[in-house]
């Protein structure tokens, strides 16, 4: 696992500047603690951050093919590289070292892009092949590794993670409003945007070349739903068990030592459950909590522990401890993410590097299998809107908002004035509504006129249908899946967990993710993910018999913050000063008194703001640090 950096100029008679290479590079230290490299020769120059995994001795990146002209800068692990190996070396390739990097640089010598195919893993990397005078950029299927780059009129600039970028002279800070009207919508800024203007992200499952100042942009991979193939629940069952198997079995490859997130849910007792079974020795299991009981998810935790025999350790986050993380966001996140789950992701991240170096999660089995309420909520609403539209507004509407307001997680209310605000909504503007944060409408009434006639175009939930514009045929729930994959997943959850996890030094894998695991959750029928209202169910079905039963027919808790109550005590002071009338008015973005009833209705209780309040707090504090034009 490591971060890299690169700049490649488009004129043969320039070089890239070392030292500005070895400031990007210094600048992710964190992605690399254990090694450095750079390489700088003619056009182009590529550096790396190493945090050892796979070969501690001699996989030192920058790494170039036999004759020295392909090098390549890696960050990731490529799961399959034994099999590649073996393959290329048939071929007649030498190999010097044991590193999966070194399957890469071989790989495309071998077969150029389509060598990406090949690939089973996560990663981003950087290839600089000399004799055709391009660099190739490419990152994995689903977009678990990062990669922002800028192309500016005489060279390309690329890096891990956008505060490397910033130390080149070239870029400039100018705010993308698009992307913020986005991030607001969102709560992330969909890829291919950045907060910046001049900052693009490499979208998953794409690669990008560059040659002489020319630029091309292709992807390389997609997910492909195909439909209700006749296959039965017991078939498609046997068929993901050992899919799952395999792929946490290949995820535990590591020369350092590891463990597995295990929030007691299905998704991470699934990977513990299989990995109990390959690992030499006791698993060790790692957990975070909150003193507030309905956030809380340890005692569940621990039963699976028990039930796996895994050396299980916990760590309870408390609102003293969030509040020192909030204030540091600036410097862990350098684009705003408005998912408050970052605070105990880090801080589990942060627990689990004092007995280990690569953690393995669960994440991506509610995306695969149909896992979170808005599928259920979804079904619901295609009968509610059989009601006239009148009934719901004058009868509906105002009983539900007269619901006490309760801060607990997922509260009935909660979830029933989400579901209700989305009803006037299209379908995918509905999923869009009840994930994110501020509505188009909302943000009109947020932005100041100022700032509203200086965007492209008007708040909009334009992202997800260009996101959907590329998805293959599919029935209406499959799309929400695939803007779930591409969207929530692939942009918010998966920076989220790399971003917690990179800054503690901790490699996070995602078994549930492998590509070969998701083509078959693609496969198989959407009956058989939700059964009526039973979300998960050919998982479920797929794991009777490898975990308890209780866990199976738990219901979904998730990932919650107790950010109401926080708003309410510790955190309230940064949250007001953060978004105090003066320092909004300064910044000309957002209508002060907009910012101020947001506010007051929820610290008077009259409102639940936390949502829109924690995604307002992220981007003033990361503008507070990095100061856009």
């Amino acid at each position: 696992m490591c971060g890299i950096v690169g700049n490649v100029v488009a004129r043969a008679d320039r070089t890239p500047d070392r030292a500005v290479l070895a400031r990007m590079n210094d600048r992710i230290a964190h992605r690399g603690p254990d090694d450095d490299g750079v390489f700088v020769r003619g056009p182009a120059g590529l550096a790396m951050r190493r945090l050892k995994i796979i070969d501690l001795a001699t996989g030192h990146q920058p790494m170039a093919g036999e004759e020295g002209r392909v090098w390549v800068v890696f960050n990731g692990e490529i799961y399959n590289y034994h099999e590649l190996r073996e393959a290329l070396a048939a071929r007649g390739h030498v190999f010097t070292t044991r590193s999966d990097t070194e399957v890469i640089v071989h790989g495309y010598e071998e077969r150029g892009l389509a060598s990406l195919g090949d690939l089973a893993g996560m990663f981003a990397f950087a290839i600089w092949d000399a004799p055709a005078r391009t660099l190739v950029l490419a990152r994995d299927r689903l977009g678990i590794k990062p990669l922002y780059y800028a192309v500016l009129p005489d060279q390309i600039v690329f890096a891990s993670e956008l505060k490397a970028l910033l130390e080149h002279p070239a870029i400039e800070r100018t705010l993308d409003l698009t992307a913020l009207s986005r991030y607001l919508a969102h709560e992330y800024v969909p890829a291919p945007h950045s907060i910046l203007r001049a900052v693009r992200k490499l979208p998953a499952g794409h690669w990008l070349t560059y040659t002489d100042g020319r630029v091309k942009l292709e992807p390389y991979w997609d997910v492909q739903f195909q439909g209700d193939s006749g296959i039965g629940a017991a078939e498609a069952a046997e068929a993901l068990r050992g899919a799952l198997d395999r792929s946490v079995k290949q995820h535990l490859v590591s020369d350092v030592p590891l463990g597995v997130f295990l929030s007691g849910g299905i998704d991470s007792s699934a990977v513990a459950a299989f990995a109990a079974r390959h690992f030499p020795g006791r698993l060790k299991t790692f957990s975070i909590g909150f003193e507030d009981p309905s956030f809380d998810e340890t005692a569940q935790a621990r039963r699976v522990a028990r039930a796996l025999g895994t050396d299980h350790q916990e760590e309870i986050l408390n609102p003293r401890a969030a509040l020192d993380l909030v204030a540091r966001l600036p410097e862990l996140l350098d684009e705003p993410l408005g998912d408050a789950s970052f605070l105990p992701t880090y801080l589990l991240s942060r627990f689990t590097r004092r007995s280990a170096t690569v953690a393995l999660s669960g994440d991506g089995g509610d995306e695969l299998f149909a896992g979170y309420p808005t599928y259920q909520a979804h079904r619901l609403a295609s009968a509610l809107e059989l009601v006239p539209r009148w009934v719901r507004r004058r009868l509906v509407c105002p009983a539900v908002e007269r619901l006490p307001v309760s801060l607990d997680n997922l509260s009935f209310d909660f979830r029933l004035k989400r579901f209700v605000e989305g009803m006037d909504f299209a379908p995918v503007d509905r999923h869009a509504a009840w994930l994110g944060s501020f509505t188009p409408d909302e943000q009109r009434g947020l932005f100041t006129q100022d700032a509203l006639a200086r965007m492209e175009a008007p708040p909009s939930y334009a992202a997800f249908h260009e996101m959907l514009s590329h998805a293959p045929s599919a029935s209406e729930l499959e799309r929400m899946l695939y803007l779930d994959l591409k969207g929530y997943l692939g942009e918010g959850v998966l920076a989220k967990v790399d971003r917690a996890s990179m800054a503690c030094s901790l490699e996070v894998r995602v078994p549930l993710l492998d590509h070969r695991v998701v083509e078959l959750a693609a496969s198989l029928p959407m009956r058989l993910k939700l059964r009526r209202l039973t979300t998960k169910y050919v998982l479920k079905r797929a794991l009777s018999g490898v975990l308890p039963h209780d866990v199976l027919v738990r219901p979904k808790k998730g990932f919650g913050v107790p950010l109401g109550r926080w708003f309410r005590g510790a955190l309230a002071p940064l949250l007001r000063d953060a978004c105090a009338p003066d320092v909004v008015r300064r910044a000309g973005l957002f209508r002060p008194d907009a910012v101020e009833r947001l506010l007051a209705e929820h610290a008077d209780g009259r409102r639940d703001h936390r949502k829109k309040l924690y995604t307002l707090l992220a981007f003033q504090l990361w503008a507070s640090r990095y100061h856009p034009a």
